[in-house]
């Protein structure tokens, strides 16, 4: 039956060495700081990250107005590459009146599913292209979680790699003192008695 005694790094004992109480200092450095210190590196991350995001959404919403505009002409293209986004991947040839100018036609990106005769919101910039919605607080949300869990996931694989490298260092500095342990101890076992 095998006993286990709790603290044996802590106490003074005989069979203590130098390299024991180092592990167990690092054992409590990494577990602050594993469930200190990588919370609040997400937590700042995505602090950070929000207010990039939201200010940046706010940019956009003041640099982008939306119109109801009608599709006409031919059915919606989808883009091609990487220039549509997921909400809106096609691009349509769309009708609507501005106050003051009159109708107005473009070339604008629109929702999937939207065929021709179909009333839309489109986006367009200060320039008159089309562009992309501008982020609602949902995607400012969205980026800040995913963020914030990024940047405490790469905390937390530092901190554990770390951990793994001192290991590796720790059990080759016991394995040598176990060495010079032995070096003094073993003649005394080996010798045969007379």
């Amino acid at each position: 039956m095998r006993t286990r005694v709790r603290g044996w790094r802590w106490r003074r004992n005989p069979l203590r060495r130098r390299s024991d109480v180092v592990e167990a200092w690092t054992v409590l450095i990494v577990a602050v700081l594993l469930f200190v210190v990588t919370p609040l590196v997400g937590v700042a991350a995505g602090l950070r990250a929000h207010d990039t995001a939201r200010s940046l959404a706010a940019t956009q919403r003041a640099e982008r107005h939306q119109v109801r505009a009608r599709v006409i002409g031919d059915p919606p293209e989808r883009l091609s590459g990487g220039q549509g986004d997921r909400a809106y991947p096609y691009r349509a040839h769309v009708r609507w009146t501005e106050p003051g100018k009159g109708t107005r036609t473009a070339w604008a990106r629109v929702p999937a599913g939207t065929r021709t005769g179909d009333t839309v919101s489109v986006w367009f910039d200060a320039r008159g292209r089309s562009v992309a919605p501008p982020p609602d607080d949902a995607a400012v949300w969205q980026h800040t979680v995913t963020v914030g869990l990024a940047a405490a996931g790469g905390a937390a694989a530092v901190v554990l790699l770390g951990h793994a490298v001192e290991r590796r260092i720790a059990l080759r500095h016991r394995l040598a003192e176990w060495e010079r342990e032995w070096a003094r101890t073993g003649p005394r076992w080996t010798q045969p008695r007379a």
